[in-house]
């Protein structure tokens, strides 16, 4: 049941990625300058290059955790 609710999570996030805005400031004037076009893509490479180390930083998050959480199950179970 877990494994389904990941997967559709990353499935549901592939979807809103299409409709972030994930511009600074002067990327904004920039893209407002090159026209509708090129200012989609744009902001389209901006948010695929934002979700290469969010990515990486979730993997290395859960891996940590995972490995806590079986530190303290074997710690606590050592102790009873």
């Amino acid at each position: 049941m877990k494994m389904w609710r990941s997967t559709f999570l990353f499935i549901l996030l592939l979807f809103t990625i299409h409709f972030s805005q994930a511009q600074c400031s002067v990327c904004t004037k920039t893209a407002e300058q090159l026209g509708e076009g090129p200012a989609s893509a744009l902001n389209n490479a901006i948010v695929y290059l934002m979700m290469m180390p969010l990515l990486i930083m979730g993997f290395v998050g859960y891996r940590w955790w995972k490995r806590e959480k079986a530190v303290t199950d074997f710690e606590q179970g050592s102790n009873v």
